[in-house]
């Protein structure tokens, strides 16, 4: 296959539904992206959680004189009790990694006002990470979930373990509809997926979660995460539609769940005000709840320029 001319991934996305084609394009663009510079990423995170992740299955390096913020888990104790002062052990990442992709396909993601829906952005911007992990070495794999069911690829470093990811999400995307599963539980999905990961993440992943966090709230979806970054490095990415952010401008619209019907004022100052203020609210409450366990969180609307939006955080430098 040729390199396409025109690049999708430089440009907003489009359409419903994604496409094969598409994602497998993905790879010429992805060589931009350094996947293991994260701090950026990091630098997302309030308070005291600004600090780099320190993994089990990483190789020893070295022992020094012990800093503070160093991760008190890797303090050397018998060095320590040798020279009476405290001294860490310092890894260098490993140069096979594995790294998980968790792709959102659930009903609230089949949403979108401008350019795509949000599980359509999901899918393309998983490919560009799948692709850029593979090619710096990583072996690649992840977990795909819907409104009622997950599918699991144990991560392996081979071309068609990307192709079989890119399968899956193409498979759940193509499933999604206006009828495919309005009234479930995002909550219990949520807790779903994350149990399983947990089960299927070794120590050390680089673990990506794309989602609309729908369900977020809930106390055990919380719990999840914190056992995952434990372990793990997880970098949260947090898909939106510019709709959902503000009211369209002031007019007259019909709006419909698929069932129903009906029209909505969106003149009134204050009913936008609110509408505003109401997304910004579960935003900053979202950063906050993820900064506590040490998960940066990027935003990716759907009317972002994808590649260019990466490029923020894991541009070459």
């Amino acid at each position: 296959m040729t390199k396409p001319s025109a690049n999708l991934f430089d440009q907003p996305l489009s359409g419903a539904y994604c496409t094969l084609d598409s994602m497998i394009n993905a790879r010429f663009s992805a060589k931009d992206l350094k996947l293991r510079q994260r701090r950026k990423a990091l630098s997302l995170l309030a308070g005291p959680n600004k600090t780099r992740f320190r993994g089990r299955g990483l190789d020893f390096e070295e022992v020094r004189a012990y800093q503070a913020g160093d991760d008190i888990r890797s303090i050397d104790w018998r060095v320590t009790a040798r020279s009476g002062k405290a001294y860490t052990k310092l890894f260098s990442e490993e140069r096979e990694r594995p790294m998980l992709l968790v792709t959102d396909q659930r009903q609230g993601m089949f949403f979108g006002s401008q350019h795509c829906f949000k599980s359509v952005s999901a899918c393309y911007i998983s490919a560009l990470l799948a692709w850029a992990g593979l090619q710096q070495g990583d072996r690649v794999g992840g977990l795909v979930f819907g409104n009622d069911q997950h599918q699991e690829l144990r991560p392996r470093r081979s071309r068609q373990s990307v192709l079989g990811y890119i399968r899956l999400l193409n498979e759940y995307n193509q499933q999604l509809n206006r009828d495919s599963g309005i009234a479930l539980n995002p909550s219990e999905r949520l807790v779903e997926t994350l149990s399983e990961l947990r089960r299927i993440a070794k120590p050390g992943s680089a673990i990506f979660f794309l989602s609309d966090f729908e369900g977020f709230e809930n106390d055990e979806v919380q719990k999840h995460f914190h056992q995952l970054t434990r372990h793990c490095e997880v970098t949260g990415i947090y898909i939106y539609d510019p709709l959902e952010q503000s009211l369209p401008p002031a007019g007259q619209y019909s709006v419909s769940d698929g069932e129903h019907r009906r029209q909505i004022e969106t003149g009134s100052k204050k009913l936008r005000q609110n509408y505003a203020l109401q997304f910004s609210d579960r935003l900053e409450q979202l950063h906050q709840r993820l900064a506590k366990v040490g998960v940066p969180l990027i935003e990716m609307s759907t009317d972002h320029v994808p590649l260019q939006r990466l490029r923020e955080f894991y541009g070459s430098r």
